[in-house]
């Protein structure tokens, strides 16, 4: 089961500019230790959004995802000095293309589950409303694209459903019968997108979405917590982007394993890294706190 996010609360601004954070220092940093942070923040975030069907997507696709990429990269890489052996194909198998393949796989899922993150709070008003004005017609078809596969799924779903009920389901039937089914329920699919598509776009345009002077209503107001948030961002990302130029993120992987020294000032970057990741995690259990204060007081007071 899901619970409630006091982060998707905030104004969209903040939403935006911390997944931009998160997902640009994940791609960027493959230090071991910001990976891990990003990946163990992300999972974490990403249960507390969706509950079960966030550690389901974590084992069906994710976790199968980071074996296969981290299997593949030795497979075709043989960079490194540090030989293991040799594969039967007489390519030699090094120390440096399995930690290589390694720290890219968990690049990947991290950055794969913070997009589920991101998709789960930035919704698609809150985008509109970011970019609405400045660049309508993307901000609309990114918007338009960010939610087609959960309204695609949900359709999806409808349309096996009803089709079964006829009979035309494509688990039953001979093999040519299932096949004829399949392309069926793909026909009306492809026409439901279409149509969908361009319904979307002409109550668009019919509501001047994109015309100048064009106000609309919004309920977001940047108050004095969105402001204490945005500060906390900016701190951060200036503080990362600072120890990032000073190399205290730097790990190389070929030819030999060479990673930064350990020093109280790399210490405080990977800290702020860990308290930038766990930011909404943080705000949550702040407020879970706060709601648990007061009804114990509520309690007693009624006593």
């Amino acid at each position: 089961m899901a619970n409630r996010d006091t982060f998707s609360g905030l104004h969209p601004l903040v939403n935006f500019l911390y997944f931009g954070l998160v997902l640009l220092f994940g791609m960027c940093f493959m230090h071991p230790a910001c990976l891990i942070i990003s990946l163990a923040s992300a999972v974490a975030y990403n249960i507390y959004l969706n509950g079960r069907r966030a550690v389901r997507f974590q084992l069906m696709f994710v976790l199968p995802m980071l074996l296969l990429a981290a299997v593949l990269n030795p497979a075709f890489n043989h960079q490194g000095a540090t030989i293991l052996t040799y594969l039967p194909s007489g390519n030699p198998l090094t120390l440096e293309s399995i930690l290589y393949g390694l720290a890219a796989a968990v690049m990947l899922c991290a950055v794969v589950t913070w997009f589920g993150c991101y998709n789960a709070v930035m919704t698609s008003d809150k985008f509109v409303y970011l970019f609405g004005r400045v660049i309508p017609a993307l901000s609309l078809v990114l918007s338009m694209t960010l939610r087609f596969v959960p309204k695609f799924t949900a359709q999806l779903k409808v349309v096996t459903e009803a089709q079964q009920c006829i009979g035309r389901s494509t688990s039953d039937g001979t093999l040519l019968q299932r096949l004829k089914n399949a392309v069926t329920i793909t026909s009306i699919m492809l026409t439901w997108a279409l149509e969908n598509a361009i319904e979307t776009a002409d109550s668009m345009k019919s509501r001047g979405y994109g015309l100048p002077g064009r106000t609309a209503f919004s309920i977001y107001r940047f108050d004095d917590r969105d402001r204490a948030a945005l500060l906390w961002l900016g701190f951060c990302g200036f503080f990362i982007c600072c120890g990032w130029l000073a190399g205290g993120v730097s790990f190389r992987y070929y030819p030999t394993v060479v990673c930064a020294p350990a020093t109280p000032l790399n210490i405080c970057f990977f800290a702020v890294y860990l308290a930038l990741c766990l930011t909404p995690l943080l705000l949550n259990i702040k407020e879970d706190l706060v709601w648990t204060k007061l009804r114990r007081e509520g309690s007693e007071a009624n006593v």
